[in-house]
């Protein structure tokens, strides 16, 4: 079988980390010795054993000789684990295969040096798009320090996220609604800005799905979510970050801390909106690799505005409504040419809706 047979099942195995593994990435190893799979082995949890590890780990014969698949660069230092590339080098495999080389710079072609160093036959880049695609999140984090943010929302056909009187449960199915915890669940954060919590009152957190729960980050320059919101109880269960400004109101932050719930002081005094590029970075040293940005139409708007994006959900309901509340505001375009572009991912149905999963592609 073709080398490409066996890094496919070494990307079906890093799937299986998805949603666990944060910030770190998912990663799959196969172990092969005279044309068949010995062992197998994924990254299955962050601080856990790393996929080349646990296939090690799991072999029950000598691999020595034999050919190890995996879908990234072996790591070269000591984080939570020791360097992986020690452990490969001491089973003697004979050649290992490399889906891509790790962004990350403490590791960056080291490991694959050291291998090639030590007599270890080394090919790179087999089926290498495929092992981008599959980190695309780690990789955003590593080459800039950011999260890497997908804006979601559910949207009529004609482009409304609420009636003209402001009503929008629900806009999308059930099954969609499922969908959208599934998505919560594959992201280190959920953020909405404070207009969405005060009209809707949610939870943000993961009940129609086995799941994490994310970081709640809600954007609120003003302070004026209630202390009665549901997103400021049960902080065991599911954390919440409030941002708000430097001279934000000193009673209800005081309110706000004893409930053990999180406030950044951010921005410029009196400022009602945020430059979310310097806030993104902050979050980004905070370890948070990906944010699912909720809404609403605000938020989708600066979000979009300010060039943020990199993925969009959008769940397209087969309804109208006419006048009502528009997904996305004003972008200060004037001109066609200027206009922001999506690359379609995936095109889907979901019960009666159509879910578009798309990459941003700035002009």
């Amino acid at each position: 079988m073709s080398d490409e047979t066996f890094m496919k099942r070494a990307l079906e195995l890093a799937r299986r980390g998805r949603g666990r593994v944060s910030p770190n990435p998912m990663v799959g190893a196969v172990a092969v010795k005279n044309g068949r799979i010995v062992s197998e082995g994924y990254h299955r949890s962050y601080g856990e054993a790393h996929a080349e590890i646990n296939a090690i780990h799991a072999a029950r014969t000598s691999l020595e000789g034999a050919t190890l698949y995996v879908t990234l660069e072996p790591c070269h230092h000591h984080g939570k684990t020791p360097p992986c590339v020690e452990s490969v080098i001491a089973s003697k495999f004979a050649r290992v295969v490399v889906g891509m080389e790790d962004p990350n710079p403490l590791v960056s072609g080291k490991s694959i040096a050291e291998l090639k160093a030590r007599g270890i036959g080394t090919t790179v880049g087999v089926m290498e798009e495929a092992c981008r695609q599959l980190n695309e999140t780690f990789i955003k984090y590593m080459e800039t320090g950011r999260p890497f943010v997908t804006l979601k929302f559910a949207q009529t056909l004609d482009g409304r996220i609420a009636t003209s009187t402001g009503h929008s449960q629900w806009i999308s199915g059930e099954q969609s609604r499922r969908f959208a915890h599934r998505l919560r669940s594959l992201h280190d954060a959920v953020l909405v800005g404070a207009g969405t919590v005060v009209k809707d009152d949610p939870e943000l957190t993961v009940r129609h799905v086995r799941g994490r729960n994310p970081l709640r980050i809600v954007i609120d320059p003003l302070l004026e979510i209630p202390l009665d919101a549901k997103i400021l109880r049960d902080q065991g269960r599911a954390a919440t970050l409030v941002v708000t400004r430097p001279d934000a109101p000193p009673e209800k932050c005081r309110r706000i801390r004893a409930m053990q719930v999180g406030l950044l002081p951010f921005g410029d005094q009196g400022a009602d909106l945020f430059d979310l590029h310097p806030l993104f970075a902050r979050l980004g040293e905070q370890r948070i690799s990906s944010i699912l940005v909720e809404g609403g139409s605000g938020i989708i708007t600066s979000v979009l505005r300010q060039r943020l994006a990199d993925r969009v959900v959008a769940i397209i309901a087969p309804k109208m409504i006419g006048n009502g509340l528009s997904t996305v505001g004003d972008l200060g375009i004037d001109y066609m040419d200027h206009a922001l572009g999506l690359t379609f991912k995936k095109v889907s149905r979901s019960g009666p809706d159509v879910i578009l999963d798309g990459r941003m592609t700035m002009p």
